[in-house]
């Protein structure tokens, strides 16, 4: 199951590319067909979006591949070009996420319900809705190494973006939590009716984090932890260990 899940990673779920992996296995002819659908979508910036936009569109859409590897706490403009600002570059990140690729997960003060309540609005990660288009958008090799297991730094970028991803087609919003302290939970979601932590590890991993909120349960109303990774099924109180490809049975709310 996590070879097949390391295959989706690298496909995605776009028709065309799925029906041609499905014909020939061929991962070139994948990573071919990907880049042309990235393409196409930079082309339809150009060809729909305002003349003044479409250098602003076309550099915030080239920007999620380093917004999303330098692992940022949040989406930072500067990212996309130096000094860059909300005010320069917001409206075309909007209308990348308008278009259908993009995904904001919002950061929340507070890491319980009502999480709509409790999202900051002007703070926010990216990610890109179908996780083998955000992989063909990174350099040369790396489907490769990702089906070998390689996935040296991006690992973190690569599955956050696995989990955002089915998330997303779920149905679920996209939160998480960040504090300057240095707490930082990969995703917060609702699950069985309360506000449950969601780590997301390429491998092992500790949940340093999520052991600070679970152990001051005065200051911080969550249900438990649900950690996302390649061990298998377990449960030790309130944290259940799930491997990576069981997150999109996660449907009750």
């Amino acid at each position: 199951m996590h070879e097949l899940m390391l295959h989706y990673v690298v496909v995605g779920g776009m028709p065309e590319v799925v029906q041609n992996f499905v014909d020939t296995k061929q991962m070139n002819v994948v990573l071919k067909i990907q880049r042309d659908i990235v393409r196409s979508y930079e082309d339809n910036m150009i060809k729909y979006a305002d003349d003044k936009d479409k250098p602003l569109i076309r550099e915030c859409f080239q920007s999620i591949p380093k917004q999303l590897s330098k692992e940022n706490k949040k989406f930072q403009y500067s990212v996309v070009k130096k000094d860059g600002t909300a005010s320069r570059f917001a409206g075309s990140l909007q209308w990348i996420e308008d278009a259908g690729i993009i995904s904001r997960c919002y950061n929340l003060t507070i890491p319980e319900l009502p999480l709509d309540g409790n999202a900051v609005d002007d703070i926010f990660k990216v990610y890109v809705n179908d996780t083998g288009l955000f992989v063909s958008m990174l350099e040369d090799g790396t489907q490769f190494d990702i089906l070998q297991g390689n996935l040296y730094g991006y690992k973190g970028a690569i599955f956050e973006n696995l989990i955002a991803d089915i998330f997303n087609k779920m149905g679920r919003k996209l939160y998480y939590y960040h504090k300057d302290t240095g707490l930082e939970i990969d995703f917060v979601t609702r699950y069985k009716g309360g506000a449950t932590l969601i780590e997301v590890k390429a491998t092992t991993g500790n949940t340093k984090s999520s052991k600070t909120i679970l152990n001051n349960p005065d200051k911080y109303h969550v249900a438990g932890l649900i950690k996302l990774c390649q061990y298998n099924i377990g449960r030790v109180e309130r944290k259940l260990t799930l491997p990576l490809y069981m997150a999109f049975l996660l449907v009750e709310h």
